[in-house]
């Protein structure tokens, strides 16, 4: 289905001509009463009908038995009765020539096998008859724009963020906050189950939605990844996404919630990454993303001045700046002197400007015009009760409003802020992160990543065919050869020149060192002699089940830089490639970096500078730095090898011994999928 088609079906959900309510009800404490009623008290221009069999009029509406009594067939229909009676009810949309159904009722999918029956029946008739649907086990629809508030609670102010929500409890606190502030939503759609319409055609929707310029989406996981890919290469807009299910028992909850398959974090974060998805942690920050980069203007670069009637609020916000990568550079002297007439004589002439509390609204409107021209942002924190501060700052200027401590003279002067379109935040750190992530979407900073994959399950290679397939890809590797005896070790260890290690080879041992598989720093033909009979002893006889296809006979690498280089394929995104400190330090530090495919010598490049031991890897105390674009060939190899094999599910290469000029891998796992 292409895009524009999903937009117009989608019109008949979030801006319908005509409603209908399955299950409207005459008792006021019943969901099929509120939200016909807030459907009735949204302003809804269009037709509404109420459907309940027992019922003549509900709130002086003429009810229907049937959808199918109806004589115009209604572009949508609100369904909220018991879920054994749903399927039943989506037939009779369908047979009536409904476009689009919002599906309140829960116990489908999110409640077992029989549920999960019942919602597959609710999509085999919704797609036999051509009927999109919200839901089941949702929140249902608000547009304020259309008007239409198909939901709860009745919120109506309208605004430029769309909202889209697995979580109908999360989506509508959000929406209440935007509303409390006066900022109001541009739409919100609850998910549920998304047994048909998720977050891709969501956020493709709002995307051409003349009504939207920020949308904001919490999800719990990823309904079709390819899809979700394609809609935000598509985005002409920014797009913030709260994800939750991140910890291992966060994510169990989030695929218990809705049966949503979560993924490991550290894929999203790679994907967010890479698409340039401005990603929010917690509640607040959402609410603050969202906000800023609806509402405040793009800044030109990240110099900041902060003029200020608090000292401590301001140290807070310098704090906040510097972590955040924005410049809060001294004042120019002649900027000192322009302001020197203009403020007390005890006020601070630096950056930041303290005012102190003599500071009224006008002394603020002075100083901001004089120093404006002079940064790309203006951040004025209010850190006292300043009365008539809202008409002393500007809609779409370059300001960052924070007013903190001001109580009741705070919450009017904020409110009449919002009514203008300016943005207000409550705490210094909040609007300083909120306007990072807006200078985010032009200089995008590294974000602190999750390091853990989702476990493949799979055959390990033995060593040397790992070995030979790395090679084959003409990735560099230290000689190797495979030994079946003990003669045969030390002729290959005599042609390769000492010294060398010894590796068992085997598919079923993945720690060869934990069972004493592996001699290193042989530097005689009696220590290959002897190493090689006491590895194998130590082998046999902790492993006596395990495969042994022979002896590894590998030529010892110099000492270098030891880094790890992967890619592991993950069951929703396919390959994810990784980079980091190699040998015991992945481990222990997880410093890592990762990307989703399609990739390039760009991303390579990437992955490389942003762990944080790159120090190490350009050039620490007068080392020289190591080979980086030989790292950068052995990440684009792996690459190519997770496109031609897709048998293949995991590459570790760890260590591979980067040098000034160029690298080698010491040690190799490869496994591929089960069966092949």
């Amino acid at each position: 289905m292409t895009v524009p088609d999903s937009i117009t079906q989608l019109d008949a959900i979030l801006k319908p001509k005509s409603v209908a309510v399955i299950g409207a009800s005459t008792s006021p404490d019943k969901m099929g009463h509120e939200i016909l009623k807030n459907i009735i008290d949204s302003g809804f221009k269009g037709a509404v009908y109420p459907i309940n069999p027992k019922a003549d009029i509900i709130l002086d509406l003429i009810c229907h038995k049937s959808v199918k009594d109806i004589p115009e067939p209604p572009d949508m229909a609100v369904i909220i009765i018991p879920a054994r009676f749903v399927p039943q009810a989506v037939q009779e949309c369908g047979e009536a020539g409904v476009k689009g159904a919002v599906i309140i009722t829960g116990g489908f999918s999110e409640a077992g096998d029989e549920g999960e029956e019942l919602q597959n029946q609710v999509v085999e008739a919704a797609q036999r008859f051509g009927v999109r649907v919200i839901g089941p086990n949702c929140q249902g629809v608000n547009n304020p724009h259309h008007p239409l508030c198909a939901s709860w609670p009745l919120l109506t102010y309208q605004g430029k963020i769309a909202l889209i929500s697995q979580s109908g409890t999360v989506g509508a606190a959000m929406m209440d906050w935007l509303s409390e502030d006066k900022l109001g939503t541009a739409s919100f759609v609850s998910m549920g189950n998304r047994a048909d319409v998720d977050e891709a055609d969501l956020i493709a929707y709002f995307n051409q939605d003349p009504n939207t310029e920020v949308i904001a989406a919490y999800i719990e996981g990823i309904k079709r990844p390819e899809r979700f890919i394609q809609a935000v290469e598509e985005l002409k807009k920014p797009l913030v996404v709260l994800k939750s299910g991140r910890t291992p028992k966060g994510k169990v909850a989030a695929e218990s919630h809705t049966k949503a398959l979560a993924g490991a974090d550290a894929i999203y974060e790679a994907l967010f990454s890479k698409y340039a998805i401005c990603r929010a942690y917690t509640a607040e920050e959402f609410y603050d993303y969202a906000k800023a980069l609806a509402y405040l203007k793009p800044p030109k670069g990240n110099r900041i001045l902060f003029i200020t009637t608090s000292g401590g609020a301001a140290i807070l916000a310098m704090d906040q700046a510097e972590q955040e990568g924005l410049d809060a550079s001294p004042l120019p002297e002649d900027l000192v002197a322009a302001i020197t007439p203009i403020i007390p004589a005890h006020a601070i002439k630096a950056n930041p400007i303290d005012l102190t509390g003599d500071a009224n609204a006008q002394m603020f409107g002075d100083v901001i015009e004089v120093t404006r021209k002079h940064y790309d942002t203006l951040g004025v924190i209010f850190g006292d009760p300043v009365e008539g501060a809202s008409s002393v700052v500007t809609p779409d200027a370059n300001e960052l409003i924070i007013f903190y401590g001001g109580a009741d003279v705070e919450r009017h002067e904020s409110e009449l802020m919002h009514l203008k379109g300016i943005p207000v935040f409550p705490t210094p750190e909040r609007g300083i992160k909120a306007l990072a992530r807006v200078l985010e979407r032009k200089t995008l900073d590294v974000p602190q990543k999750p390091t853990l994959t989702v476990p493949v399950a799979g055959r390990q290679l033995p060593l040397h065919r790992a070995f030979a397939k790395i090679s084959e890809q003409g990735i560099p590797c230290t000689d190797f050869a495979l030994a079946n005896s003990q003669v045969a070790s030390v002729k290959i260890a005599q042609e390769q020149g000492f010294p060398v290690a010894l590796k068992i080879s085997s598919p079923d041992i993945v720690h060869k060192s934990d069972v004493g598989g592996v001699h290193l720093n042989l530097s005689s033909a009696e220590a290959v002699e002897d190493a090689y009979d006491d590895l194998l002893a130590a082998v046999n006889n902790n492993c006596p089940e395990s495969q042994i296809d022979g002896v590894l006979v590998s030529k010892m690498a110099p000492p270098g830089m030891e880094v790890i280089v992967g890619m592991n394929r993950d069951p929703q995104f396919g390959p994810v490639i990784l980079f980091g400190l190699g040998g015991i330090m992945v481990e222990i530090f997880q410093d890592v970096s990762l990307r989703l495919l399609p990739f390039s010598r760009g991303d390579a490049r990437d992955m490389i500078r942003e762990i944080k031991g790159y120090g190490l890897i350009s050039g620490y105390r007068g080392q020289p730095p190591v080979d980086e674009e030989a790292l950068a060939d052995c990440l684009l190899s792996v690459a190519q090898m997770a496109e031609k094999h897709p048998e293949i599910v995991e590459i570790d290469l760890n260590p591979v011994m980067a040098y000034p000029d160029g690298i080698l891998v010491v040690d190799a796992r490869i496994i591929e999928e089960d069966g092949n």
